[in-house]
């Protein structure tokens, strides 16, 4: 078997036969599957070197870069300085272990993100075995024929031998801003740069108009972007504004309680304590206060919400994504594919004679009788124009393209009428591809008496360039009140929620002949999209959580009042902004403003026009989440504060400029996503306070016992000790909580709130005073009312604060949640750390290794007693104030 043939060199220098005869395919066939196979045996995959994954030595060295490790490094070395050697090592186990701990978290958070960063494949449209296909962009090899539209990522280096005003964005190789016209003919210059290549379009370009086709010539790494990529070095990715905050809080912290510390071992050398076991407890009261694993916690938390969000088909892009996503309150979102199913079909047919409907069963039928297109000629020119003026194609494996185009193709199959054979009877010569500006197409075939041109748009384009209708007489002038005539029979189409195009046809001289000249109006197509199942109620559920829902469409007023009525997005009494009345110059009056900002549909929209209402919108305090899926969305993608591309029909450059990912097309999946927002964003508030709730009771009951003279209730490695029971495991079951019953009953919270608010503060602040009362009261109870001795009632303290601790974590639930079945109680993962944190716990009491570490003695059975009792006290007292509706309220997502 002999080697496939190499890629020619400089293939932009050569002519395009020259580049198909080197490369062994036929422009026309495509190569087939054993070609496929053998040269990608040769050539590997088309893809970039895959990006080096963040190594877990990095990972582990951060973990040991925090100013808490250096904290407990310091209250190490000084237990050594000072002959305590069973605290030095204890103190750095718990280094070892913290960053154990650390590391594996962070690991896989790290990895999650990775994993989710690989979700999403591009995909090619590909001829092979004279079909066109579908195929994974990474498939690809040497001598594949691709084609290209407007709105495709360009997924290799491609010679083009075919262009149709064809495109493309050059600027992530060039760094050009301005689009690069394409051509056949071979660049002269050997060495010309990239944006000199006219016959080339490159791997990662984004193609901005037209189409065409290209051989593709270079693969993965041999690409000019590969070559490129090699240049680059990785670069860190920086951290989300709600990471930065939880850093910020934690370094702030830190300084708190190391003045804090510093006042304590003061206080308590001045009252007569000893100097190594007050400095120890300085140093340890700082490292007890400062919640160690909060910013691996929120990075774990924010990543596993990421995952779930993936498998309800919302896959987020940008970890900051997440953060907005709980905050917005408007979605500006197009109709197809969204809120309808993007499955189109041919319903209606406005011809001259009056109006044809397409049936379920195939039959056109016209005034309660069967037409076929013998019968009626400009049914079959209607017919033939729409699928010839068309991209699309119907094959054994389903349709591929346009909804719009396939539903046409499939209305013109139901009378038997092929584009195939009719492409072989009348060969296309040219394509004028879809200009959103002139919001037209056309298409020109030879025939023997001369070239056909079919053209399709939007009617009032269309309108504009005819002179004459085609009926069942044949051709008439189409005077002023035939325009208005077809106008009202496109406003019926259109009242009955339909997207209508006009089609039409002429003649040209030559290939080269303007299309749009002299026009001979043939007929309007009224296209159905019927609404998403379900889609009312996901629209009501918007409502209810306080989120505005905006549609913006191409298609024509009328069509799009219609589905918002029948959705629900709007109500009888609404109007429809049109896109005239945005251009208008009175659109930047105060009055106009405000009926901008109220209006719930805008009808026949541009993509510039979409990015000014964002603008305005984001300008009167709104969180603005756009959808789009084309290449012109993309700048309002980037725009909007959360830009959401689809997955299924959006365009690749869409995609690139989007913060997150709809696989599925749907609509209520944005929903989900925010449901997702707001419950991550509220995790990370709920362990927040409890970490910090938990930490600042150790700061109080040891501050409080220090400066009344008494003996210490905690000793410094008693505070590390449970640190590590109760500070990593219950906070990360807590960030693992699923949705709050009601958090899509409350409005948006603000976008610059705070992680804590002033209530937040405040409930932090009275968790942390019952929680040390309570172990203060067994300490002082085990001390003086039951006279035991000191080591005992420390031990007995040391269970209290434990288990405490422990059962603080169900004091995090909803203040209008149940006592019993609320987001804590089932969760499984809290019943984990629980059990894991009692294991902890007893150990402690009752390993003698681990007892003698930490100064324990056997609490026997009424110290067991006592320090049950009052571990349930601060439990109980929450519960009963919560219930009694004077608690201090627990994290919310909701403003304020």
């Amino acid at each position: 078997m002999s080697e496939p043939p190499a890629p020619p060199e400089r293939p932009w220098t050569r002519a395009p036969e020259e580049v198909l005869e080197g490369l062994g395919v036929d422009a026309g066939q495509g190569l087939d599957d054993d070609a496929v196979r053998r040269r990608r045996r040769r050539y590997g995959p088309n893809r970039l070197r895959e990006t080096a994954a963040r190594p877990g030595w990095r990972i582990l060295v951060n973990q040991l870069q925090s100013v808490v490790v250096m904290l407990l490094l310091a209250a190490a070395l000084a237990a050594a300085v000072f002959g305590r050697v069973v605290e030095a090592l204890a103190i750095a186990a718990a280094i070892v272990v913290n960053t154990i701990i650390g590391f594996v978290m962070e690991l896989r958070a790290t990895r999650a993100m990775e994993a989710l960063q690989r979700m999403g494949q591009v995909t090619a449209r590909v001829r092979r075995n004279g079909e066109i296909r579908e195929v994974a962009a990474d498939d690809l090899v040497p001598g594949d024929m691709v084609l290209l539209e407007a709105g495709d990522m360009v997924p290799a280096d491609l010679r083009l031998l075919e262009v149709n005003r064809l495109q493309c964005d050059e600027a992530a190789l060039t760094g050009e801003s301005l689009a690069v016209d394409k051509a056949v003919e071979a660049v002269e210059d050997r060495d010309a740069p990239i944006g000199d290549r006219t016959a080339m379009a490159y791997k990662g370009s984004a193609v901005t108009m037209g189409s065409g086709m290209g051989a593709v010539v270079a693969t993965g790494m041999a690409t000019e972007l590969g070559r490129v990529s090699r240049l680059v070095s990785e670069a860190e990715q920086a951290a989300t504004p709600l990471e930065k905050r939880i850093d910020d809080l934690g370094r702030r912290l830190v300084w708190l309680t190391i003045a804090i510390a510093v006042v304590v071992a003061a206080a308590g050398a001045l009252a007569g304590k000893e100097l190594l076991v007050m400095l120890e407890t300085a140093i340890a009261l700082a490292i007890a206060a400062v919640p160690e694993g909060l910013p691996v916690v929120a990075t774990l938390a924010l990543a596993r919400g990421m995952g779930r969000m993936a498998r309800r088909n919302a896959v987020v892009k940008r970890l900051s994504a997440v953060e907005t996503l709980g905050a917005a309150d408007l979605i500006f979102t197009d109709k197809t594919g969204t809120l309808t199913e993007n499955h189109m079909t041919l319903a209606r047919l406005a011809l001259e004679r009056g109006v044809v409907t397409l049936e379920d069963d195939g039959r056109f039928m016209s005034d309660d009788e069967a037409l076929t297109p013998a019968d009626a000629p400009e049914l079959a020119e209607a017919l033939e124009t729409g699928a010839l003026c068309n991209n699309a194609s119907l094959g054994d494996d389903g349709a591929v393209g346009d909804p719009t185009e396939v539903a046409l193709l499939e209305a013109a199959a139901a009378a038997d009428i092929r584009r195939d054979a009719l492409l072989e009877a009348q060969p296309e010569a040219r394509e004028v591809s879809f200009d959103p500006e002139v919001k037209m197409m056309a298409t020109f075939h030879r025939r023997e008496d001369g070239l056909r041109v079919a053209v399709k748009g939007a009617p009032e384009a269309v309108l504009d360039h005819c002179a004459r209708q085609l009926g069942a007489d044949g051709e008439t002038e189409l005077d002023d009140p035939a325009r208005d005539t077809w106008r009202e029979r496109g406003e019926r189409l259109a009242d009955h929620g339909l997207r209508v195009l006009a089609l039409a046809r002429g003649e040209a001289a030559d290939v080269d002949a303007e299309p749009y000249e002299d026009l001979v109006l043939v007929g309007l197509a009224g296209l159905y999209d019927p609404p998403r199942p379900g889609i009312a109620d996901t629209l009501d559920g918007c409502r209810r959580a306080g989120i505005r829902v905006v549609m913006g469409t191409g298609d024509h007023g009328a069509t799009g009042r219609a589905i918002a009525r029948e959705i629900g997005l709007a109500r009888a009494d609404d109007e429809v902004v049109e896109a005239a009345e945005l251009a208008a110059p009175d659109a930047g009056d105060e009055d106009t403003r405000r009926r901008l900002l109220e209006a719930a549909v805008f009808a026949r929209i541009s993509p510039e026009q979409k990015l000014d209402l964002i603008s305005l919108y984001q300008e009167a305090g709104r969180v603005v989440a756009m959808t789009g899926d084309g290449v012109n969305d993309a700048p309002g993608l980037k725009k909007a504060d959360i830009g959401i591309a689809m997955g299924r029909r959006g365009t690749e450059v869409a995609k690139e400029a989007a913060d997150m990912v709809l696989r599925d097309d749907a609509f209520e999946t944005i929903l989900v996503a925010v449901e997702h927002g707001r419950t991550i964003f509220a995790n990370i508030r709920r362990f927040i306070i409890y970490l910090l709730s938990g930490n600042l009771s150790e700061i109080m009951a040891i501050s409080a016992a220090a400066l009344v003279a008494a003996p210490l209730p905690l000793l410094p490695l008693q505070i590390l000790y449970i640190n590590f029971v109760s500070d990593v495991m219950p906070a990360l079951a807590l960030g693992l909580s699923r949705s709050e019953s009601g958090v899509m009953e409350q409005p948006p919270r603000a976008a610059a709130e705070p992680i804590l608010l002033r209530r937040h503060w405040v409930a932090t602040a009275g968790y942390g005073v019952i929680i040390a009362a309570a172990v203060l009261g067994a300490f002082a109870t085990a001390l003086a009312g039951l006279d035991m001795t000191v080591e005992r009632a420390v031990t007995i303290s040391f269970l209290t604060f434990g288990f405490a601790r422990l059962w603080h974590v169900f004091n995090m639930r909803g203040p209008t949640e149940p006592v019993i079945r609320n987001t804590v109680t089932t969760n499984g993962f809290v019943w984990l750390a629980l059990a894991i944190g009692v294991a902890l716990l007893l150990g402690a009491a009752y390993l003698p290794v681990l007892a003698g570490v930490l100064s324990m003695e056997a609490p026997g059975a009424v110290g067991w007693a006592l320090a049950m009792g009052f571990s349930l006290l601060p439990l109980a007292a929450v519960q009963l104030m919560k219930q009694a509706g004077i608690a201090w309220e627990a994290p919310s997502p909701s403003r304020g």
